[in-house]
């Protein structure tokens, strides 16, 4: 069931309960998994998530523009990742070169260690800057336009188009390097 994003905020404005059971069916998994990718862990991600809808419940009559309403969700959604993200930064004693290689992906179960190249594809991602993990991650997974990212990450169509298209380049790179080290 595919769910038109100007049905649900008309629901949400009329019957939210109503409007609310459709947004989730329509973006919890899209979200969460977004999330995901930045955080990594199954718990965290959660968490975020459900921070996340709490926090477009609450800030709803704040959306101004209905058209950039994905943006605007994944806007939120993003922040709730970088939230728990900076948190972490601050638990942990020591922020060596280790914990920005993406080796603490492997302590996470949902990593299909049978299919090689997602490994690598996840690893390259996280050794990115944040803005062009984000514009990365928000095209080629959530398929969002450049328009929308832009409002998810609070910067312009023109930057999202270009962190995405640099850290494509820097995947690109990552992965060849790390197949030529092998031969």
């Amino acid at each position: 069931m595919n769910i038109d994003d100007k049905t649900i905020i008309q629901a949400i404005r009329n019957r939210t309960e109503l409007g609310f059971r459709l947004l989730m069916q329509k973006y919890k998994q899209p979200i969460y998994w977004h999330i995901r990718r930045l955080v990594v862990s199954h718990d965290d991600a959660q968490d975020a998530t459900q921070e996340a809808f709490v926090r477009i419940f609450r800030s709803f009559s704040l959306l101004k523009n209905e058209q950039s309403f994905k943006g605007w969700l994944f806007r939120i959604a993003t922040n709730e990742a970088l939230r728990v993200i900076d948190s972490r930064r601050h638990v942990q004693v020591s922020l060596d070169a280790a914990s920005h290689d993406a080796s603490h992906i492997m302590a996470d179960s949902y990593v299909d260690y049978s299919y090689l190249e997602a490994v690598k594809l996840q690893k390259a991602i996280l050794t990115l800057p944040t803005k062009q993990q984000l514009a990365f991650n928000l095209r080629y997974y959530d398929e969002l336009s450049y328009e929308e990212i832009a409002e998810a990450t609070d910067s312009s169509p023109s930057s999202a188009k270009t962190n995405f298209h640099i850290a494509k380049e820097k995947i690109i790179k990552y992965m060849n390097l790390n197949e030529n080290s092998k031969e």
